[in-house]
C-alpha cells in the first residue's frame, strides 16, 4: 500500500491545484457585468445567427480526414531519421505505407468527400 502513496498524492495535487487556482481567480478578478459582455461576440460586428447553428457534416468529415492524413505523415519522421539503418527493408516498408496512404486518399477522392459545395 505504501507504493501507492505517491500516486495518490499526485492525484490529490492534480485535483486540488485547478480548484485552488479557480478559487483565487474568482476572488481576485474584477466582476463588472455589462450588456456587451453578455452578447455573443464583443468584436463590434452585429450577429446574424445563433451561436449554436448547425454545421454541415462535410465540415467535420474534412476535419477528420485532415487529422488522419496529418497524423499519418508524422510516421515519416522516424523513418527519415533511421533511413540508413533500415536500408532496403525500410524503403520497401515506407513504400507500402505511402501506397496505402495514397490509396486511402484516392478512395475518399473517388467518393467525392473532398468536393465542397
Amino acid at each position: 500500500m505504501r507504493s501507492y502513496v505517491p500516486v495518490l498524492l499526485l492525484i490529490l495535487v492534480a485535483i486540488a491545484l485547478p480548484v485552488v487556482i479557480w478559487g483565487i481567480s474568482r476572488v481576485v478578478r474584477p466582476h463588472i457585468p455589462t450588456a456587451a459582455k453578455y452578447s455573443t461576440y464583443e468584436c463590434g460586428i452585429k450577429t446574424v445567427a445563433e451561436a449554436r447553428e448547425k454545421f454541415s457534416v462535410r465540415y467535420y468529415l474534412v476535419a477528420v480526414m485532415f487529422l488522419v492524413f496529418d497524423v499519418e505523415t508524422v510516421f515519416l519522421m522516424p523513418w527519415a531519421i533511421q533511413m540508413k539503418e533500415l536500408a532496403v527493408f525500410g524503403l520497401v516498408e515506407m513504400g507500402i505505407f505511402l501506397f496505402l496512404l495514397l490509396f486511402g486518399y484516392g478512395y475518399i477522392w473517388s467518393k467525392g468527400a473532398l468536393t465542397w459545395e
